[in-house]
């Protein structure tokens, strides 16, 4: 199956465009996701991307992926009324993006709420703007640059560049020692001998 048909939709005709498909054949809801575009220069925001497929033709499926661009902090209209399988899709867009979707309704009068990330978590982990902790807390093990991650004499004096999302070497577990560490550590090794 390929995607044979993609539309841009003008964001204010989001949930008839899409029941209108419906309408027209395309009754299979494949998903609903978003991508980041918030560092666009044009329009900045995420775009919520939805594909479609009509099952009627067997052997020869039509499909259409359709997208929308949502302005960071404007509701989304739900596709909960048009497709009820679409709520799993918005609540984990919900979640990893940060984005609202307005009059989402899965049947159980709960709302918007977490769906995969644990208890207590803090964040919209697929944003660009998120920081990836697990990196500051551990080195990456995948060398990015010549003569990183590995003994190798290649390159070493060339300028290390952080990845994108990765915070400083003074954020978190690998920050420099202050000096009340090392002298407590050096009366330690003191005390052991």
């Amino acid at each position: 199956m390929k995607v044979t048909d993609v539309r841009d939709v003008p964001f204010g005709e989001w949930s008839s465009t899409v029941l209108a498909l419906r309408e027209d054949g395309y009754a299979f809801f494949d998903f609903l996701t978003a991508v980041d575009q918030t560092d666009a220069d044009e329009g900045p925001g995420f775009d919520v991307v939805c594909h479609l497929v009509d099952p009627s033709r067997v052997g020869d499926l039509r499909s259409v992926l359709l997208r929308t661009r949502a302005v960071d902090g404007v509701a989304v209209p739900s596709l909960t009324p048009v497709f009820a399988g679409a709520a799993w899709h918005e609540r984990e867009t919900h979640e990893m993006f940060g984005l609202d979707f307005d009059g989402f309704d899965d049947g159980t009068g709960r709302g918007l709420r977490p769906l995969l990330l644990p208890e207590g978590f803090e964040g919209t982990p697929l944003r660009k703007s998120f920081v990836l902790a697990a990196r500051a807390s551990k080195p990456w093990p995948g060398g990015k640059e010549p003569g990183e991650g590995h003994e190798s004499a290649r390159a070493p004096g060339r300028r290390r560049v952080q990845a994108p999302g990765v915070p400083g070497p003074d954020w978190g577990p690998r920050a420099a020692p202050s000096a009340t560490s090392s002298s407590a550590a050096q009366v330690s090794s003191e005390e052991s001998t």
